[in-house]
């Protein structure tokens, strides 16, 4: 499938125009959208499993880029999967395991999430999704979640081996986009991912849905902060 097939319907692809990068897993779409499966064999635990192995799926990404050792989103994903059904001592069935993981390219959208997209297209902002995850995958959890055809492409950290926040991976982001980090914004309810951005100058929103969430206290802040989608292009504006 090319990008060609998922044009933005309102022609708006001059690179002189300002680019939304969205982050996928836990901006767009639910990580912990897979709770009632993990029910199955874990029961009442299968809350603090799922942030578990969210937690350690970002810092095996976050590893495995220091380290310059890379493998895939989908492989960080699956060994994170053992580590935290190992530490709540549960031994799920092959076939559980495999479901999970299928089941991470069918995860749900947040409720935001359409209104949020039509709202940015509708202003003349050039939309891509910006994952850590391989672009199939992204591919497949957002034509599940029905919002692909809001971006312009899929751009992938795999297209470079590395993750976020890896400089390295914004760089390519913005080459890929054909945009400056002056008209680039980052979108993402991850506090490292805004960080990233940030520091090498792009612009960035972050999504704070909930007024619990917390961000981390460093030199490079949020170019706005909003608490839905709806408000990033208003955002954009008044920054």
């Amino acid at each position: 499938m090319t990008s060609n097939e998922h044009l933005n319907p309102t022609g708006m692809s001059s690179p002189s125009a300002q680019t939304l990068a969205f982050d996928v897993y836990g901006t767009l779409i639910d990580t912990h959208g897979l709770v009632s499966m993990l029910e199955t064999f874990a029961g009442e635990n299968a809350a603090a499993l799922s942030q578990l192995w969210r937690q350690k799926q970002l810092e095996y990404s976050f590893r495995r880029a220091l380290m310059k050792r890379y493998r895939s989103f989908a492989e960080c994903t699956a060994e994170a999967l053992e580590f935290a059904c190992n530490t709540f001592q549960f031994t799920p069935s092959e076939q559980q395991r495999q479901a999970l993981l299928d089941g991470y390219r069918r995860l749900p959208a947040f409720p935001d999430v359409t209104a949020g997209l039509e709202r940015a297209q509708a202003a003349g902002f050039r939309l891509y999704a910006f994952s850590n995850g391989l672009a199939s995958d992204v591919e497949s959890v957002l034509d599940h979640a029905g919002v692909r055809k809001y971006f312009l492409d899929i751009v992938s950290v795999d297209e470079v081996r590395s993750f976020k926040p890896d400089p390295e991976v914004y760089r390519h982001f913005m080459q890929r986009a054909g945009s400056s980090a002056e008209k680039s914004w980052l979108i993402s309810s991850n506090p490292f991912d805004v960080t990233g951005a940030r520091s090498i100058g792009m612009q960035a929103i972050w999504v704070q849905r909930s007024t619990d969430a917390v961000f981390d206290p460093w030199e490079f802040r949020p170019t706005a902060i909003v608490s839905s989608l709806q408000e990033i292009a208003a955002a954009t504006k008044q920054a």
